[in-house]
């Protein structure tokens, strides 16, 4: 495996374990990585390992063009989504769309 890492709220590996989610909209601080690369995936409360995903695609995503398509993709609602993304950077108005597929837990 690569020694590439990203890092998940706890709250969010049942559904990364499940593959219910299945993309990460993240800041421009996380734009680096690109399609076909092997990350491993830790929780970022503990830093605990549980998986090792595959990135599909990196794409930049105004927060204002998201929309259920990319809720369903994060397993939640669209409300849902901009609030965790507010709670998470405040106001931003570039994200990041990693989208991945498990390849290990």
């Amino acid at each position: 495996m690569s020694s590439n890492k990203i890092t998940f709220y706890q709250r969010f590996e049942k559904d990364i374990l499940s593959g219910a989610k299945t993309i990460t909209l993240r800041d421009e601080s996380e734009s680096h990585f690109r399609a076909g690369e092997a990350v491993t995936v830790s929780t970022y409360e503990t830093d605990r390992w549980f998986c090792d995903v595959m990135i599909d695609s990196v794409e930049r995503i105004k927060f204002d063009d998201l929309n259920a398509i990319h809720a369903e993709q994060e397993n939640m609602t669209l409300s849902e989504l901009k609030a965790v993304i507010t709670e998470i950077y405040g106001e931003i108005e570039t994200l990041w769309m990693i989208s991945f597929h498990l390849v290990r837990s």
